[in-house]
């Protein structure tokens, strides 16, 4: 079997790359973006996934964009889900259009 590069959640990037750094705790991210601590928590553990309001806050805190938050969590989400249906994806054949005579 293939080893491959685990997923990376956004909570991970989220502790790893902003709040270690900068020296901001989990408590503190959560009362400057006023959201709830438990969710706080739940997206770094990787239980969460950040929403578009979460991705607001963030950004506005961060000083980065929402986009930015948002495309860590498509990006996660859509890495699950190709794992996932893995077998049943390489059983789809790609369309080649046929050149019509003219």
């Amino acid at each position: 079997m293939i080893n491959r590069i685990p997923n990376i959640h956004p909570g991970e990037i989220l502790l790893e790359e902003f709040l270690k750094p900068m020296g901001i705790t989990a408590y503190r991210l959560s009362k400057e973006t006023k959201i709830d601590q438990t969710r706080i928590s739940g997206i770094i553990k990787g239980k969460r996934s950040i929403s578009v309001d979460t991705a607001l806050r963030f950004s506005k805190f961060f000083g980065n964009s929402p986009e930015f938050w948002i495309n860590l969590q498509s990006h996660f989400e859509i890495e699950e889900k190709k794992r996932e249906m893995d077998r049943e994806l390489k059983k789809i054949k790609p369309f080649i259009p046929q050149m019509q005579n003219i």
